[in-house]
């Protein structure tokens, strides 16, 4: 993969196996703090990796101690002082890279392995699966700054992960939620002594089924977290099965069971 070659002021990339990409938030001295160099990385990395015609699963974590802190406020004592328009371009800027994240056609898998607290819980949040270490903590901080938990999408993914009561518990507190009570919650799927091994593992068996049946129920599952109505979201499924069956993996899938043989899928 190119991507992977590229080198990035805030984040390494590498292809851990064939397939799977490993991304780094490389700040560990800042508890890998948000800055406005890593939101356009985080785009342009999203961006890159989508032209990656084998790339079928991203793992996202964070270097040392920390998942990620949230924005890094040694850079936010000028943000009173934007102006509105200038405060709404900044936000505007950090949404573009989580919506570009969490808008890869493959699964994005955050491997939580230390506070993911403000930004970072965002962060967490915007993944399609969630896999931490014993030591994860969950902090919607936004409170505690004079800030709301209405940052970055969190007031509408917590809710629809947790429910609305637990949800709002954790934001009008601003209180810690750690790894056990997290997957108490369904906030987090799985809790395992290191994070990135549990998510490599999860991302194999990911990689093992076909690609485009992978990607477009990926598509089907966030599209229709916005459905206005049952009927829409079966309209959705039909077409992606429809187009599914047009590919050249279900026919491999059918004569691998007839033969009793495992799939060799081309994802196209």
């Amino acid at each position: 993969m190119q991507t992977v070659k590229k080198t990035f002021e805030t984040m390494l990339v590498e292809e851990v196996k064939p397939g799977i990409v490993l991304v780094t938030l490389n700040r560990p001295d800042r508890y890998n703090a948000m800055t406005n160099t890593m939101f356009r990385e985080m785009e342009q990395l999203a961006w890159d990796l989508g032209a990656e015609d084998d790339l079928r699963v991203v793992i996202l974590t964070g270097a040392g101690k920390a998942f990620c802190s949230g924005y890094d406020l040694a850079d936010a004592d000028d943000l009173p002082h934007l102006g509105a328009l200038g405060m709404l371009d900044q936000q505007e800027r950090a949404v573009r890279a989580l919506v570009a994240l969490r808008g890869m056609r493959v699964p994005l898998i955050a491997a939580v392995n230390g506070a993911a607290a403000g930004g970072g819980f965002s962060l967490a949040l915007a993944a399609d699966v969630r896999v931490a270490s014993p030591g994860a903590k969950f902090h919607a901080a936004f409170v505690k700054i004079g800030l709301s938990a209405g940052d970055l999408g969190v007031s509408w993914l917590l809710p629809r992960l947790i429910g609305p009561a637990r949800a709002s518990e954790v934001c009008f507190t601003g209180r810690m939620v750690g790894a056990e009570e997290a997957v108490e919650f369904g906030l987090v799927n799985h809790v395992t002594d290191d994070a990135v091994a549990g998510a490599l593992e999860l991302a194999e068996q990911i990689v093992s089924n076909s690609p485009g049946g992978v990607q477009l129920s990926k598509r089907a599952l966030q599209a229709n977290l916005e459905a206005s109505s049952y009927a829409a979201a079966i309209e959705l499924e039909n077409r992606g099965q429809a187009l599914l069956t047009r590919s050249s993996d279900m026919p491999e899938a059918l004569a691998a069971f007839k033969a009793k043989r495992p799939p060799v899928f081309q994802g196209n």
